[in-house]
């Protein structure tokens, strides 16, 4: 007995240990927010607060040391982030995940990103300022890798850290570029739905600008053919598994003094990103004698795409101009090496590359090129078919100047220097928003446009070789769309279609005009604007556009088939204002039956694959309201009746019948149980959270939560046969910055400012946020060094 005691006391001595050993183990995992370090290649000391929600201010005697400074404490907080966006470009997640990602490393590879970066690099003044400034960021990173501890998910994947180069800066912005692009989802499927069901049914789609939507003005004033739905089904089966966001939408508005109470500008901005964790945004603080930014910072990029300082604010919103245009090749039928163009034949470019996989062999794939861009038909196996389709897309065409862009306008001093920089983004399009301390306010579209042929749609694949669907100019920036201090005293952008450029209207892939109707009904309803009344506008969940959607299906019901709960919710349903409110019911009424019509309406046309691509393009957000008003018209008959031809009427009841059955079975008969709460949901999902026991670990949440798809806190989801709404994208933060108390402006992040984690502020923002609640956003130096959580001092 006794020397069973002894053992198992040796065995629970070891265990303590064991536990003691791995405690100890993780707690040198977590970042350094405090203490002293050495950074090599300072030029002199430089002291990093952290405030309570570990954001930096750095605070450094020169722009280079402060740039080295933010590399480290950016790599310490986010370096697996930064790992897993560099290797997008390059073609690399696979040596991470495994091959499940090989179709993913196919289809970025072949987009070019990478070898354009090559070809910009290699051109590159690296005596530029920007590019000095950016080699000073990465040493700073460098140093991490090289010295810091390894985050926890190298260890799980057994992934050794790599130097970071400036080709991984570039890359980053290359993949940014492509996330905004939604061409390569839409035309192909637009193409192919043409092809299957006919012009004459097309034309009922919300595909071309719709005259009678809010547009955003302009002022330059002073102050059956399958091919298409396989190449969607393709592009979409590569970007599901994806381990970091794409960039989604986007709102912004920018008040001049005469519309607030204070007399100074108000800036809104709340970027729509795929909801991740760790979140998009890192956020720093950086001072020096000849330098200051409050900027908010991709993983990798060392300049701030969203910034403020006591001068200026900026920020942006998706553009959503297509630049990105598919072309049907004419191989040569007696040499299937060439290809058909104006000039005559001429070789396919061939490129080989090579796949590293986890766990398994590499994967050797080639693919070929033509002038316009990589053939598709060979990249996913999904893509089967002898006609060749070519990609081509603005990004990898012209010199790229976007990091020397990136610099300009974070440190550009006044509205001139500012605009001056913004012609060096060609892509991807994006609306910069702008106000200053003089009173300035300005919306410009950036982005390399180009003029196609009059009578071309975009839309659709065009035809590559007969040379009449080429681009016949590309515009200045001086015709790109923009407003510079208009006499309506605000500028906004809901990425809505702009108004006219040079005389047309650019074809895109505008959202509708949910948000932007929404913006404009409340900004024009009062000229006493300040920030408390901009953080609630900011978190507005009503939809006009739903409300009135509604209204149009009520009026077709048949009461007289309707039970006595049935007549009761449809009362409620008359008199809901559009709200989404956690203990409403309307909101799950109005989705469910959406959904029910939509798919009654449209899926027996397209088919199953087809209609589910369908559902992911912003050609399905257009066509709910366009839809809905669509009295007669081929979609409404149900082609697998052939005996009945159903109207709109019939198909608004059946819908209707299927939402009270769905609910039922799911929540019970009592339709005062049917609440948004229970249907409406973020989590934040890491690539680890898959794996159902390091869930708890990695993920954030899910939290009920108030907001919807396409209202001003536009908290979407995709649509499916479950009726349950999983937030998948929305505010990727939300930022209110008044130019009448810097000081005193604010933010939040969906979870929080560090992707480690081990880190208390891997998660100290996520309730925050749901409750709609926002922080300071600190500049002024003695209440930063009285609040500091913590002080890091490189030497």
């Amino acid at each position: 007995m006794k020397k069973l005691k002894k053992v198992l006391f040796v065995l629970l001595g070891l265990l303590l240990l064991t536990i003691i050993g791995v405690a100890i183990f993780l707690n040198s995992l977590k970042p350094d927010y405090g203490g002293k370090k050495t950074l090599p290649g300072i030029s002199g000391e430089v002291t990093t607060y952290f405030d309570p929600y570990g954001i930096p201010h750095i605070y450094a005697k020169n722009e280079k040391d402060a740039l080295k400074a933010l590399g480290y404490v950016h790599a310490q907080d986010r370096l697996w982030q930064m790992e897993l966006l560099r290797r997008v470009a390059k073609g690399r997640l696979a040596e991470v995940f495994g091959e499940d990602m090989v179709k993913t490393d196919k289809f970025f590879l072949s987009l070019g990103i990478d070898d354009h970066t090559k070809k910009t690099v290699s051109e590159l003044d690296k005596d530029s300022e920007a590019i000095v400034l950016t080699q000073a960021y990465l040493d700073g990173i460098n140093e991490f890798v090289k010295n810091g501890p390894t985050p926890i998910e190298f260890y799980l994947t057994g992934l050794e850290k790599e130097p970071f180069t400036i080709d991984d800066v570039y890359n980053a912005v290359g993949y940014m570029a492509f996330s905004f692009a939604m061409a390569h989802k839409t035309d192909p499927l637009l193409t192919s739905m043409r092809n299957k069901l006919g012009d004459d049914i097309i034309k009922d789609l919300a595909i071309t600008s719709d005259t009678s939507t809010v547009w955003i003005k302009n002022y330059k004033g002073v102050k059956t053919d399958t091919l298409g739905t396989q190449i969607t089904a393709s592009v979409t089966a590569a970007l599901e598994n994806l381990p970091i966001p794409m960039l989604e939408g986007s709102n912004s508005w920018v008040l001049a003094p005469d519309k607030t109470k204070n007399g100074k500008v108000l800036f809104a901005n709340d970027p729509h990103i795929g909801f991740a964790q760790p979140s998009v945004w890192y956020e720093a603080h950086i001072s020096t004698p000849t330098y200051e930014k409050y900027g908010y910072h991709m993983a990798g990029i060392p300049f701030p795409l969203l910034g403020h300082d006591r001068n200026l604010a900026y920020g942006m919103t998706m553009f959503e101009n297509d630049d990105i245009d598919f072309y049907y090749e004419e191989t040569n039928p007696t040499d299937s090496t060439q290809y058909k163009t104006v000039e005559g034949w001429k070789n396919y470019e061939v490129v080989n590359k090579t796949i590293k996989v986890k766990d398994g062999k590499d994967v050797a794939f080639t693919y070929r090129k033509t002038h316009h861009g990589p053939i598709l038909n060979n990249i996913a196996d999904q893509i089967t078919g002898d006609r060749p389709v070519a990609m081509s897309w603005i990004y990898t065409k012209p010199k790229n100047k976007v990091m020397h862009a990136l610099h300009g306008i974070s440190h550009a001093k006044n509205m001139e220097e500012f605009k001056s920089a913004l012609p060096n983004i060609h892509a991807p399009g994006l609306n910069i928003m702008y106000g200053d301390a003089e009173g300035n306010v300005a919306w410009w579209a950036s982005a390399q446009l180009y003029q196609m042929p009059d009578s071309l749609s975009t839309k659709f694949i065009l035809d590559g070789a007969s040379g009449k669907d080429e681009p016949l100019r590309y515009l200045d920036f001086s015709e790109n769309p923009m407003a510079e201090n208009p006499p309506w005293n605000y500028v906004y952008s809901a990425n809505n279609q702009p108004d006219s450029i040079s005389g047309m209207l650019y074809p895109g892939y505008y959202l509708p005009e949910n948000r932007a109707k929404r913006i404009v009904q409340l900004l024009d309803a009062k000229n006493d604007w300040d920030k408390e009344a901009m953080s609630e506008m900011i978190l507005d969940v009503t939809s006009p556009v739903n409300k009135e959607v509604i209204n149009e299906l009520i009026k077709l019901f048949d009461v007289t088939h309707l039970s006595g709960k049935q007549l009761v919710l449809l009362d409620s349903l008359k008199n809901w204002n559009g709200e989404y409110t956690l203990n409403s019911t309307s909101p799950v009424i109005y989705h469910r039956t959406l959904y029910q019509m939509v798919k009654n309406t449209m899926e027996d046309e397209m088919g199953p694959e087809m209609f589910k691509q369908f559902l992911s393009t912003h050609l399905f957000k257009r066509q709910i309201a366009w839809g809905a008003q669509m009295k007669e018209g081929e979609w409404w008959d149900n082609i697998n009746t052939p005996n009945v031809v159903e109207t709109r009427e019939d198909i608004v009841m059946i819908s209707f019948a299927q939402t009270w059955e769905s609910l039922v079975k799911d929540f019970g008969d009592d339709p005062s149980q049917w609440t948004w709460d229970k249907v409406h949901t973020l989590e934040h999902q890491h690539p680890f959270g898959q794996v159902e026991w390091l869930r708890k670990y990695f993920n954030v949440g899910p939290f009920p939560i108030v907001g919807t798809r396409e209202v001003i806190n536009n908290l979407a989801f995709p649509y499916d046969e479950t009726g349950f709404y999983k937030v998948n994208s929305g505010p990727s933060t939300r930022r209110i910055i008044d130019f009448s108390d810097i000081e005193n402006s604010i933010s939040i992040l969906p979870t929080g400012q560090s992707g480690n984690p081990l880190s208390k502020h891997y998660k100290d923002q996520a309730e925050m946020y749901v409750n709609g609640e926002f922080r300071k956003m600190m500049m002024n130096k003695q209440e930063i060094e009285e609040t500091a959580e913590s002080v890091l001092i490189f030497y």
